[in-house]
């Protein structure tokens, strides 16, 4: 039975691996994603059933050939999109290693994902209301005081780059992953990074023309003190309205 980490990597594989039809003869599988999805599929494998976890090394290049029964260079392929998935890590003279740390997503996937179904801007800030207003409530209910004090120190430090517009954006984007992390949920804080991002990408180009941060940092600080009092439905609605907020806000700045 294909297990569900399987059959999450593998949907993504097919935007991250290579296609090519000039195969050489002497070498036949060396860009052959069939195979190098089988290596995938088995690292993967690996991590579900707990015989990998962060931070452990992987079996050599030799070895996983073995293993799985391909080659050595589409061995080198399946490694090669599992690091574009933030799954493994090569050190240099050391091996590959299976990521430490918080779980992270790629944002290219969704975006082509969404070209290729005709998802509209509006489609896509849905998903973020979604997302992050559940998120801001968990983290009313769930977040750690250091948390909280994370999120205190981003919205001052909006307040303190009003005339800084960049900057501020970095506030922003710090603010919206402490939330995410306030929840104390990995996987729900990787979706989220993966899907802000994409708006991230777009907020840099159009942040010159953001006629009021100060309306902006007023929406943050409304979160942190609805997530500061334990207000679960407040930190939802707050955070609901300044995504409806954000979202019109672009909009009018991509027009400018």
């Amino acid at each position: 039975m294909v297990r569900f980490l399987d059959r999450f990597y593998l949907s993504m594989v097919n935007h991250l691996l290579p296609v090519s039809t000039n195969v050489t003869p002497e070498r036949p599988e060396a860009r052959d994603p069939v195979a190098a999805e089988q290596v995938i599929a088995h690292v993967c494998g690996l991590i579900e059933r707990r015989t990998l976890r962060p931070g452990d090394r992987l079996a050599s290049e030799r070895e996983l050939a073995r293993q799985v029964g391909v080659s050595r260079p589409s061995v080198r392929a399946g490694l090669r999109s599992l690091a574009a998935m933030g799954v493994v890590q090569t050190r240099q003279g050391a091996g590959t290693f299976i990521t430490d740390g918080p779980p992270t997503l790629v944002s290219e996937p969704l975006r082509l994902i969404a070209a290729m179904h005709g998802l509209h801007l509006g489609g896509l800030w849905e998903v973020r209301r979604v997302l992050e207003a559940g998120t801001a409530s968990l983290a009313a209910e769930r977040a750690t005081p250091e948390q909280i004090a994370t999120l205190s120190d981003e919205v001052t430090g909006m307040y303190s780059a009003l005339h800084d517009p960049h900057t501020f954006l970095d506030y922003d984007l710090r603010f919206h992953r402490a939330v995410a992390a306030g929840a104390n949920n990995p996987m729900l804080g990787a979706i989220i990074e993966a899907v802000t991002a994409l708006f991230f990408e777009e907020r840099r180009v159009t942040i010159e023309r953001a006629r009021n941060l100060r309306e902006s940092a007023d929406a943050h600080r409304k979160i942190y003190q609805a997530i500061r009092a334990r207000d679960a439905d407040g930190a939802r609605i707050a955070m609901d309205e300044h995504i409806r907020v954000a979202a019109l806000t672009l909009a009018r700045e991509e027009q400018t």
